[in-house]
């Protein structure tokens, strides 16, 4: 390992070690830690969840007493790492749609214990935590999810992967990248609500669309009766051949501007939230997420591939094509099928299908089985039908998977069966 590498890894974990003690100080003194951003102060309450550079806190508005997911990515390596981790906050400006997470705020802050930089998100707080808490409190009480309940949780996540698979530009070009402002100013805070007075959301709730920034960038992306309709598109017979045919051409309907399709890549229970209501899954987390259709030239590329995917995709829900990049193929959206698959089959039987007693408990390699789509279904009540639709997207080929548009249908005909 190069000594830059070295470096790199011991400021990850003294920047973590930090983020730890900050968290742990908080939940044993009376005083609650807290942040200073943009003018406004922040209390920091407890930790949501960790990783990487970041660190996700539940904060709360000194001023108006109002609650917040504050994502916290630390940047030690300058611009450079502020331009990765502006990549998600314009991730979260590109996708509108009622199952994808909206960004309320965010802004760009020096580190007041280092030479980089701190990006900070504002999210929304869903107090029913992710999918993976209510796996976790199915494993604790003996239960399992009721199967019309987890087939429309993950109908509502397959239509937030369609708005990404099937985004479209406003203007036709797809070129545009976030770039974050520099100032020459003595000012160590960058706001990057684009011009808007109001830094923050105020507590009496969020403006319609749920963004604090200016709305005519990068605006949607899905045709409207899909990003405003109830979403419940479902196809039947010609109807159905002709829209996948489409689809697959790359003419989505009433679209407007270039078919640009973005992929996941960490599609997971962990990274859907459950909204306030109980039935609606919210997708978030788009630190991964990239243009979806990467053509592999040579080997170099390859094994860059490998790498951003061995960093930024959980492996009990990556692709096979991921773990062995191929030189002269191209990887595409159908990486998120795949782990679409890999999560309602966690949403079924508790652990993704390559997280067994083999793999976790005698030593056995979660890329071999993945790479060999070693799997079983275990003894359930569950309809053939939910199990044929996991199946169906957990193809080695990713030619041989379907698209979002096939998966949502066979979505909809197992639903109309139970019903």
């Amino acid at each position: 390992m190069a000594f830059s590498q070295v470096a790199s890894v011991l400021d990850s974990l003294k920047d973590q070690a930090k983020d730890a003690i900050w968290a742990l100080s908080s939940c044993l003194c009376q005083q609650s830690a807290k942040v200073k951003i943009n003018g406004r102060t922040f209390n920091i309450i407890k930790v949501l969840g960790e990783g990487g550079f970041s660190f996700v806190y539940l904060a709360q508005d000194e001023t108006s007493g109002r609650q917040f997911a504050l994502k916290k990515i630390r940047c030690p390596t300058g611009s450079e790492g502020v331009k990765e981790a502006m990549r998600e906050v314009e991730a979260y400006r590109r996708f509108k749609h009622r199952n994808i997470i909206r960004i309320l705020d965010s802004a760009v802050v020096q580190d007041p214990e280092g030479e980089g930089k701190i990006v900070y998100l504002f999210l929304p707080l869903y107090q029913r935590g992710n999918l993976q808490d209510a796996i976790n409190l199915n494993v604790v009480n003996g239960k399992h999810f009721p199967e019309q309940d987890m087939i429309r949780l993950f109908k509502g996540t397959c239509e937030a992967v369609r708005a990404m698979h099937d985004y479209r530009t406003t203007t036709g070009s797809s070129s545009a990248q976030p770039q974050p402002s520099s100032s020459s100013s003595s000012r160590v805070e960058e706001n990057h609500s684009d011009g808007e007075d109001e830094l923050f959301p105020q507590p009496e709730g969020d403006n319609e669309g749920g963004y604090s920034y200016d709305k005519s960038v990068n605006m949607p992306l899905m045709t409207k009766h899909r990003a405003e309709g109830d979403g419940d598109v479902i196809f039947d017979g010609d109807e159905e051949v002709s829209a996948i045919q489409t689809a697959q051409n790359g003419n989505v309907p009433q679209g407007k501007g270039e078919h640009v399709p973005y992929a996941h890549r960490d599609l997971k229970p962990g990274n859907i939230m459950i909204a306030d209501d109980g039935v609606t899954p919210i997708l978030m987390d788009f630190g991964s997420t990239v243009k979806a259709r990467i053509k592999i030239d040579n080997r170099s590329l390859a094994l860059l591939q490998q790498d951003i995917a061995a960093e930024q995709s959980t492996m009990a829900y990556r692709a096979p094509e991921l773990f062995d990049v191929k030189t002269g193929t191209t990887l595409d959206e159908k990486v998120d099928i795949w782990s679409l698959g890999c999560t309602l089959f966690a949403l079924a039987y508790s652990h993704s299908p390559f997280e067994n007693i083999q793999t976790t408990e005698q030593g056995g390699s979660i890329a071999m089985a993945v790479l060999n789509a070693q799997y079983k279904h275990p003894s359930s009540a569950y309809s053939q039908g939910l199990k044929d639709l996991i199946d169906c997207m957990l193809k080695i080929n990713p030619k041989d998977r379907p698209n979002i548009h096939q998966v949502i249908a066979m979505t909809d005909r197992v639903l109309q069966s139970l019903l």
